[in-house]
């Protein structure tokens, strides 16, 4: 079953520590299973391997198990460069220590799990051979860190590091984040607006369709799915009036003319601007905008890698309807999958996607991480929205919540 959920949707719970510290016969020892390779041998692990488990009550996780952070040589470097990048999508980082206890290295995981606010847990692994000292102790104590002895090889305390690590988890992975359940009532018509198009995946829908659908049928309404062109018949043959619209935004425009202005319309990337976001940011952040300047830079964002197509959202499309919106010379660059660039003070505006395939404390961090650089963010579907005219009907059913 945790392997059937959405990767943008799981807890990401990251083992670090150095060579032989015992990450990976800790991660087994936690899901139980021989999920990673458990050797004598110092760098055993060398890239990151991810393990989808259900921690529960918390919920689907993924633990990554990585390099050893005192790993030598160029490839040495580059693997622990690779770990690092795990550490910007992490939520909970369990610092693995082994019979060496706290060195220089976990201190450096600390530094920079902090700069990136992600929430700590000691683990004293080896504690059958050494557990952790009173001045260890008080380290962690003083800078509120969980710090847990354990055991992978006896079992002893696995449960209370599962424990420590549940209660790491930051307060936007506790509860469930509403996608869009909230915009109607049970027993309500929900119109869905789902073109098929070059873009579309062949014999499927994409994941924000999907589980927007998924989050209608919870809460027994009712989910109809139409082409755009296909919109005016649809709403010309329910007996009643829908309660809301939903589409994709590359048609907004022509789903707006369509659709009356008594019926709620939003789309699916800004229902999930609120879902894995900050969505009065991301509107606040549409606004740059109308301040751009010839030769100004924009990065468009993509939380997943895919193939291009010859008029792509992101490559092609937002860069001609913001070229032509704002009359500038603008300069787009594009980062997809889980890069995101060190020089973000370069670029006058992100435009990033919807962040399906990212975790909400991954693009909250990114949102952050905008802001203390002073760059203004948006994303797709507020964006688009912008540019194509209907921002202010769009963002309508959310209410209050948008200021």
């Amino acid at each position: 079953m945790s392997d059937k959920a959405p990767r943008g949707i799981r807890l990401v719970i990251t083992l670090a520590g150095r060579r032989n510290a015992g990450k990976s016969s800790l991660i087994n020892a936690l899901t139980g299973q021989e999920t990673a390779i458990v050797s004598d041998m110092p760098g055993t692990t060398t890239d990151p391997v991810a393990r989808h488990y259900e921690l529960l009550p918390l919920g689907p996780v993924t633990f990554y198990d990585t390099a050893g952070l005192d790993d030598a040589g160029k490839l040495g470097e580059l693997r622990v460069k690779a770990t690092r990048k795990i550490l910007a999508r992490t939520d909970v980082v369990v610092i693995v220590m082994g019979e060496a206890g706290f060195e220089v290295q976990d201190q450096r995981i600390l530094n920079q799990a902090g700069e990136l606010g992600i929430r700590m847990v000691a683990a004293f692994n080896k504690s059958d051979l050494r557990g952790p000292t009173a001045r260890e102790l008080e380290f962690f104590r003083k800078r509120d860190i969980p710090c847990i002895p354990v055991s992978a090889l006896t079992g002893n305390n696995v449960d209370a590091l599962k424990q420590a690590i549940m209660d790491a988890a930051p307060p936007e992975s506790s509860g469930e984040q509403i996608l869009v359940r909230d915009l109607f009532d049970k027993g309500d018509w929900v119109v869905c607006v789902v073109p098929i198009d070059a873009s579309a995946p062949k014999g499927r829908l994409i994941l924000p369709q999907v589980q927007v659908l998924r989050d209608i049928l919870d809460r027994n309404a009712f989910a109809v799915t139409a082409k755009e062109h296909e919109l005016d018949k649809v709403l010309a043959g329910l007996n009643r009036k829908p309660a809301l619209v939903v589409t994709d935004s590359q048609v907004v425009r022509e789903v707006a003319e369509i659709v009356p202005r008594d019926i709620p319309l939003t789309t699916f990337s800004t229902l999930f601007a609120r879902y894995k976001g900050d969505l009065p940011g991301l509107i606040r952040g549409a606004e740059a905008i109308d301040s751009l300047a010839d030769g100004d830079a924009v990065l468009i964002g993509e939380a997943c890698s895919h193939h291009a197509m010859d008029d792509d959202i992101g490559r092609v499309r937002i860069p001609r309807w913001m070229t032509r919106y704002t009359g500038r010379d603008l300069q787009f660059e594009l980062y997809s999958g889980h890069d995101f660039p060190d020089d973000l003070e370069r670029f006058k505006l992100v435009v990033h996607c919807g962040a399906c395939m990212l975790n909400r404390t991954e693009m909250l961090r990114r949102i952050r991480e905008c802001g203390r650089r002073g760059v203004p963010v948006t994303n797709y579907g507020v964006a688009i929205s912008k540019l194509q005219g209907v921002l202010d009907r769009i963002i309508a059913p959310f209410g209050p919540e948008t200021a």
